[in-house]
C-alpha cells in the first residue's frame, strides 16, 4: 500500500496537541517528512519527534510546497494564513487538511474552494468534534429521522473563564476574531451538521468586550489587557432558508454557571436532543426527548470516546479525524468534512461579526 508523505506547516499548540500524536498512529498508512514553522526550533523539535529520520525542516512554507514528493500538508497556522498557505499548496499539487476555522473571511474561503476544484485536490478542514461518539450518534438520530424536521437549535461554545493565554488568540489582525471564530466555529459546525442544513438566509449578532479587565479564575492563568483585542463574547440568530433557526452562543468569558462547549441543542417535530458532557475529554452524553405511549420520556445515551479497531487500540475524536482523511486520500473519496460545508460556516461567523458592526442584519 502507498504510504502517504506530509508535511507539516505550523508546529505550534494545535500540531503539537492534536494533528502530530494523530498522525503518528497512522504511520502504517503515512508519515511526517517535513516541517515548517516561523520558529525554527519548534520545526526541529516536531521533526525530532514525530518524523521519519530523513525529515526536512524549513522556515518558509513556500520551500517545503517545492518538495515533489509530498502528498500531503496540513495547515496549522494563524487564521490570517489560512487562505495563501492553503491555496498555494493545492497549486503546488498537495491534498490539504486545514485547521478550523476554514478562513478569515467568505471571500478567502472561496479562494480556498476554488483552488481545490481547480487543482481537483482534496481539501478539508479541521472540526474534529463531528468524530466524538455523542456527536456521531446524535447525527446518526438525526440521519434516521428519529427528530423529524429540525426547524430549532442552538448552538454552545460557553466558557465561564477559559481565556486562551498564550499564542495569537487575542490579536484580531492574526486570528480575525475571538471566542466566536475560536470555538463558536466548532459550535455552529455541528448544528449545521447534524440539521443537514446549509442554506442561510439571514444573520442578526452581537459582539461583546466586557470582561477583558477581569481574568480572576481564569482557568489558563492571567492575560494582558493591553493586547485583548478581539470580543470577549459573541451571539448569533441565524434564519435559514426553510425558516429553521439557530442561534449560536459564544464566549471565553461569561458569568454563566452551565458552560457548554462544542455541543448542540435540538428541536424537532418529532422529538429533541440535547448534549451534555465534556467535549475536552471526548467523553458525553446525548438526551432525547420525545412521547411514547401518550406520555414524554426522555431517553440518555452515554458514548465514550473512541471506536476500538482491529489493531486493539482505541481512537480519540483528533485521532479518528486523521484516520478517515489519510483514507479518504488512498482510497480517493470524499472527506468527512467537505470544504462547501466549511465555507457556509466561515459565512455565517463573518456576517455576525458584521452585523455585530454595523448594527443591521445580514441578508446571505
Amino acid at each position: 500500500m502507498t504510504t502517504l508523505k506530509i508535511g507539516i506547516i505550523g508546529c505550534g499548540g494545535i500540531a503539537k496537541g492534536k494533528h502530530l500524536p494523530a498522525l503518528a498512529k497512522q504511520r502504517h498508512k503515512a508519515e511526517m517528512t517535513a516541517f515548517c514553522d516561523i520558529e525554527l526550533d519548534r520545526a526541529e523539535l516536531a521533526a525530532k519527534e514525530y518524523g521519519t529520520e530523513e525529515a526536512k525542516v524549513y522556515t518558509d512554507y513556500k520551500e517545503l510546497l517545492k518538495d515533489p514528493s509530498i502528498d500531503v500538508v496540513h495547515v496549522l497556522t494563524p487564521n490570517s494564513t489560512h487562505a495563501v498557505i492553503t491555496v498555494a499548496a493545492l497549486e503546488a499539487g498537495k491534498h490539504v487538511m486545514c485547521e478550523k476555522p476554514m478562513a478569515m473571511n467568505t471571500a478567502e474561503a472561496q479562494q480556498m474552494l476554488d483552488a481545490a476544484k481547480r487543482t481537483g485536490k482534496k481539501l478539508t478542514i479541521g472540526y474534529q468534534n463531528r468524530f466524538r461518539a455523542d456527536s456521531r450518534a446524535l447525527y446518526a438520530a438525526c440521519e434516521q429521522g428519529d427528530l423529524g424536521e429540525v426547524y430549532f437549535a442552538k448552538a454552545h461554545a460557553i466558557r465561564r473563564r477559559g481565556v486562551p493565554t498564550w499564542g495569537v488568540f487575542m490579536d484580531i489582525e492574526k486570528q480575525g476574531g475571538g471566542p466566536l471564530i475560536d470555538i463558536g466555529t466548532h459550535a455552529l459546525d455541528l448544528a449545521l451538521w447534524t440539521m443537514d442544513n446549509y442554506k442561510p438566509k439571514l444573520v442578526v449578532g452581537s459582539a461583546f468586550h466586557k470582561l477583558k479587565d477581569k481574568m480572576d479564575g481564569n482557568m489558563f492563568g492571567p492575560w494582558n489587557p493591553e493586547e485583548f483585542k478581539v470580543e470577549d463574547s459573541a451571539f448569533g440568530f441565524i434564519k435559514m432558508e426553510n425558516g429553521a433557526t439557530i442561534t449560536l452562543e459564544a464566549s471565553w468569558a461569561l458569568n454563566m454557571i452551565n458552560a457548554k462547549e462544542a455541543q448542540v441543542t435540538l428541536c424537532g417535530t418529532e422529538g429533541g436532543a440535547e448534549m451534555f458532557g465534556d467535549a475536552w475529554d471526548n467523553k458525553g452524553t446525548v438526551t432525547f426527548n420525545h412521547t411514547r405511549y401518550g406520555q414524554l420520556v426522555e431517553t440518555s445515551t452515554s458514548v465514550g470516546g473512541g471506536i476500538a479497531f482491529y489493531e486493539g487500540e482505541s481512537l480519540n475524536a483528533g485521532e479518528l479525524e486523521a484516520k478517515q482523511w489519510i483514507d479518504a486520500i488512498l482510497e480517493d473519496r470524499e472527506p468527512l468534512v467537505k470544504p462547501e460545508q466549511a465555507l457556509v460556516v466561515t459565512q455565517i461567523l463573518e456576517a455576525i461579526y458584521k452585523s455585530s458592526e454595523t448594527g443591521h442584519a445580514i441578508t446571505l
